[in-house]
């Protein structure tokens, strides 16, 4: 059973969303909090697997919230719901290890595919702000924003792995990579596990970011087309 908190400032959204997620198998919705400090008490009490969390939120918002939860429940997985003016937003709850970010109009069946996602180590982000997330990934490995990593880790990446973290860096999710490389998704999440251990990275996010910076998958593909 996947335990499920949810975060907004509106009482309709949160009573809509925990009626809603109710009904879905596997799902339990644990609880509901109106701000970042009640989201940091209800985690102490309920441990829920994934919060659904609001970014505009009083007291404390949805990216301070995320901030310091990845900092003391690296386990728990956070999807940020958004409306899509929010671009401001996207960099920081990404960067601090948000695992999707969804807009609110998204279906209830989309959202529980999303949760499922997330919380077997996936990502799901909407197709209506994928473009800009790739567009952050490209401004953000543009600024001061770098990753060192040890070349030796680099040069441990065998054939399939430098693949996989190049598409990783377009942008395309475990389902888009696996049929892209003629792969199951279990073997992607396997390879991008393998990966992130080798080059002593925390999520995709940080690796999307990286191959962005140093483009070490399309290094490697220029050379296996030549």
């Amino acid at each position: 059973m996947i335990k499920v908190l949810i975060a907004d400032d509106q009482e309709l959204i949160r009573q809509s969303l925990e009626i809603v997620l109710s009904t879905k198998e596997g799902i339990e919705v644990t609880g509901t909090a109106k701000d970042g400090r009640e989201v940091i008490r209800c985690i102490r009490k309920e441990k829920p697997d994934v919060i659904l969390m609001d970014v505009r939120m009083p007291e404390m918002d949805g990216v301070q919230c995320t901030e310091i939860i990845k900092e003391n429940y690296p386990q728990i997985k956070i999807i940020i719901l958004t409306t899509f003016d929010d671009d401001e937003f996207v960099f920081s709850a990404l960067k601090h290890g948000a695992s999707g970010y969804l807009l609110k109009g998204i279906s209830m069946d989309d959202l529980e595919e999303a949760i499922k996602t997330v919380v077997q180590g996936g990502s799901m982000i909407n197709p209506d702000v994928a473009t800009k997330v790739v567009e952050l990934f490209s401004k953000m490995a543009q600024s001061n924003f770098d990753m060192m990593i040890d070349a030796k880790n680099v040069e441990d990446l065998n054939e399939t792995e430098r693949k996989v973290t190049h598409l990783v860096g377009c942008g395309m999710s475990n389902k888009e990579i696996s049929g892209k490389l003629s792969l199951s998704e279990g073997t992607i999440r396997n390879y991008l596990s393998s990966i992130l251990n080798k080059l002593d990275l925390r999520d995709r996010t940080q690796l999307a970011i990286w191959e962005v910076q140093n483009g070490i998958g399309r290094k490697f593909q220029r050379e296996d087309n030549e």
